[in-house]
């Protein structure tokens, strides 16, 4: 099956042949009536007319792109016209140089939309035809060169086979070319989503079962605690979702309330009763704000935090501040991972931002913020 180049090449092919037969046919028509004797002015019109005719019906089927059947019947009539030379005293007023043209530009262009073995033979018997006719009409005791123009044809011909071939070549090599770019462009966005799947779950492990059993570990919650057993079932619960099937939309607020009722924190809650999302965008804010409020919990010195959310499905903003003891963000080291992927790679991901505006005494606030495409706005 052919590649989208070679494709095209052959739609090209067929419509520059229909081209060049009529770009050329005015010309070659005025060559044969300037050249004409006054005495046969008319028949040689009448012959012109035919040609005409004739070339326009087979342009117009070359554009049809209708096949290759009617090539014979063009060689065929090209001949006749070129046997037009016994009544229209041609030879001797060496006015046959228009049949050359005519019978030259057929032969050129057949080999731009048949097969190597049909192109040749139609140049052959096209041509070689042509020189015949020459020669049963005497036209080489009259002037040799009007033989040995017309035999041009054919080396004509093998050379315009020869260019397409080339060109043939460069289209298949075009559609290998571009073949290996759209798989290597496939494995890429394959093995993109399996490392953002994987990315995916690493962050969710950081920010649940990893979080929750290194506060264990750090003395900051005991082992005895009456909410670390539910809290161990939802972070098992948030584990095996990762990689489960999403729904295309989801509430951003019920996602941020679900987590704000476990975040044993005093959270003083703005915002609207409902924000409808991409599933992806809505758990991504959800899930970047949650470790936002996890590092409160841990790190800020207070357990109240204070949460707004402004905006609508085109673009919004949502700020985690609390009045904690602060930080330096240019100090965290590039090990740690909960600002710079947990919070700044998920909102990226999603196409959105996340700045985090903190020093020491001051305490912390988070802003995420997110816009949707051109496209994805108005359809919203």
């Amino acid at each position: 099956m052919a590649g989208e180049a070679a494709g095209l090449l052959v739609r090209f092919g067929r419509r520059y042949a229909c081209a060049v037969r009529l770009a050329t046919l005015v010309p070659i028509c005025a060559i044969a009536l300037f050249r004409a004797p006054a005495e046969q002015l008319v028949s040689t019109a009448a012959v012109v007319g035919v040609a005409a005719v004739w070339t326009c019906v087979f342009a117009w089927w070359l554009r049809a792109g209708r096949g290759n059947a009617l090539v014979a019947l063009d060689v065929a009539v090209l001949l006749g016209l070129f046997g037009s030379i016994f009544w229209t005293d041609a030879v001797e007023a060496r006015n046959t140089g228009w049949l050359r043209l005519l019978v030259t530009f057929a032969c050129v262009t057949y080999q731009w939309h048949t097969s190597p073995a049909a192109g040749g033979t139609a140049a052959f018997v096209g041509g070689g035809g042509a020189v015949a006719i020459l020669f049963e009409a005497g036209a080489w005791e009259v002037d040799a060169s009007l033989v040995t123009g017309t035999m041009w044809a054919v080396p004509a011909a093998a050379l315009s086979r020869a260019a397409w071939i080339l060109v043939r070549h460069a289209a298949k090599r075009a559609d290998l070319m571009a073949a290996e770019a759209l798989r290597a462009r496939g494995e890429a966005t394959v093995a993109e989503a399996v490392r953002a799947e994987e990315r995916e779950q690493v962050n969710s492990l950081h920010d649940t079962a990893a979080t929750t059993l290194l506060m264990v570990g750090l003395g900051q919650v005991r082992s005895d605690a009456g909410w670390l057993a539910p809290q161990a079932r939802r972070d098992l619960d948030r584990l095996r979702s990762v990689s489960g099937r999403a729904p295309e939309e989801a509430d951003l607020v019920d996602l941020l309330r679900a987590d704000l009722a476990v975040t044993h924190l005093t959270v003083d809650f703005d915002g609207p009763e409902r924000l409808r999302l991409p599933f992806d965008v809505a758990r991504a804010i959800t899930d970047a704000a949650g470790e936002a409020l996890t590092n409160v919990r841990r790190h800020s010195g207070t357990a109240r935090a204070t949460v707004r959310l402004r905006g609508d499905a085109r673009a919004l903003r949502l700020d985690i501040a609390d009045q904690g003891k602060g930080f330096s963000p240019d100090a965290v080291p590039g090990t740690r991972r909960g600002v710079r992927e947990s919070i700044r790679g998920r909102m990226e991901r999603v196409g959105g931002t996340a700045t985090v505006t903190s020093a020491a005494g001051e305490g912390t606030q988070v802003r995420l913020e997110w816009r949707a495409l051109v496209g994805d706005a108005a359809d919203a």
